[in-house]
């Protein structure tokens, strides 16, 4: 507006000039201007116009600004409600009460996976075999924002070589377990509950081992237990560090014979047998025990971490409720980027008997894993081999025995694999062969 007012000032005074000029000069007098000062009118006169034109042009600029900030001022206002709305409407959603599962939204939380193994042995002062086929599927069921199932089962078709003629099938419900889902940091589970002794059943087992066997000294522990677990994790700081707990009560280890010798202990579970043969409950308090650690990224770098934990479980065992039976375990697992693994358990058990006293048991093991693909060759094949080692050694109370195996696992794909271990045991007892071959082919799906 101001430069509109500029230019009607500039024409009223470039009137005012000319009728002043003519006004000071009469008709009479024209022909008395000289051409110097009619050049001089004629010049300002240009340079008055000239100055008029970038005004306009000037004053068009800012009309075209203003108009591009009144349009962008509209489209913000129209944002700025949009907005609102939408959060209006979100507070309403959540606001609104949960309709029920129907049967078809029901069928579509359920899932099948697992994984299936396939066993070739050669082992010393033997014929070569092929050992065992496990087919082991996990059933996965989710029942709304809270609750969960899941249960796994073991389709075992085993050579009983040398021991016995022909093949056995065995088939095993592994765990089955219902959780309920309190918040982001407590869970409840119940039911035949996979036990966090250390991180090998939990993590390791089937188709995740990176080795055809386990480890020795994970056969001290029970891998499972009947009862009730609380469990979560809770975050510590700002830097990805969170602790990870869980607490449990199960049955705990039983008699498989009724009897409360050394050779009686039973950690699969069996919680007792009355003196006439049938199964019974014998314990007068469950088992209890649970498991502390913590997980720490390092280096600020994806998938560099550690894990340190310890564990334990204490309870009766024996059907007369006289002995104790107790273990724990200390578990690390190291990732450096995602080419290394490294992982290990320490475990320890003891328990009282009838016949021989206190029993201590005692193993560790130790083993690495390191993608070929970390190298960075443009080599084929070699970037889907990765090799694995292990040392592992079991101290059962009446035999040492040390096992070395050195490995590689071919990843076919990344859920078909190849692995093939050759191992080297030191044992004191003699029934123990000295070396052995397995090859075995795992799928996980």
């Amino acid at each position: 507006m101001k430069t509109n007012q500029k230019t009607s000032r500039l024409l009223f005074g470039l009137v005012a000039a000319g009728c002043a000029l003519g006004a000071a000069h009469p008709p009479s007098a024209r022909a008395t201007v000289s051409d110097e000062d009619f050049n001089a009118l004629k010049a300002m006169v240009q340079q008055m116009n000239g100055q008029l034109q970038s005004l306009k042009a000037t004053n068009q600029a800012d009309q075209e600004i203003i108009g591009q900030l009144q349009q962008k001022l509209v489209e913000t206002q129209r944002t700025a409600v949009e907005a609102q709305q939408n959060s209006i409407a979100a507070t309403q959603i959540q606001a609104a009460p949960r309709a029920p599962l129907d049967e078809a939204t029901v069928n579509h939380n359920f899932q099948i996976l697992g994984d299936a193994e396939f066993q070739y042995g050669k082992t010393d002062g033997q014929n070569g075999s092929f050992l065992l086929a496990d087919f082991a599927p996990i059933f996965l069921y989710r029942g709304g924002d809270n609750i969960l199932f899941e249960a796994g089962f073991d389709f075992i078709l085993q050579n009983n070589a040398p021991n016995s003629s022909g093949y056995t099938t065995t088939v095993n419900l592994s765990f089955a377990q219902l959780d309920y889902v309190f918040n982001d940091y407590i869970t409840l589970c119940a039911g035949n509950l996979v036990l966090p002794l250390g991180t090998y059943s939990e993590r390791s087992a089937g188709w995740l081992n990176k080795f055809p066997d386990s480890p020795l000294a994970v056969g001290l522990i029970p891998g499972t237990g009947i009862g009730a677990e609380l469990r979560g994790a809770i975050p510590l700081g700002e830097y990805g560090n969170i602790l990870n707990y869980s607490v449990y009560g199960v049955n705990g280890p039983g008699s498989s014979d009724g009897l409360g010798n050394d050779s009686s202990l039973d950690v699969g579970g069996n919680v007792g047998l009355t003196s006439d043969g049938r199964m019974a409950n014998l314990h007068k308090n469950l088992v209890g025990g649970g498991r502390l650690a913590v997980f720490m990224p390092l280096f600020d770098k994806p998938r560099y971490d550690l894990e340190v934990g310890l564990s334990a479980q204490s309870g009766e065992w024996d059907n007369a409720g006289s002995h104790l039976y107790t273990a724990g375990v200390l578990d690390a697992a190291l990732h450096l980027g995602p080419n290394f693994e490294a992982k290990g358990e320490y475990i320890l058990s003891r328990f009282g008997t009838d016949n021989v006293g206190m029993v201590s048991q005692s193993g560790w093991f130790v083993q690495a894993g390191y993608k070929l693909a970390g190298l960075n060759l443009e080599w084929p094949v070699i970037n889907n081999v990765e090799l694995v080692g292990r040392y592992d050694t079991l101290r059962d109370g009446a035999n040492t025995t040390d096992r070395y195996t050195a490995g590689c696992v071919y990843y076919l794909t990344t859920a078909l694999l190849f692995e093939g271990d050759y191992e080297i045991i030191r044992s004191s007892d003699s029934t123990q062969p000295r070396n052995q071959l397995i090859l075995q082919m795992s799928y996980g799906f």
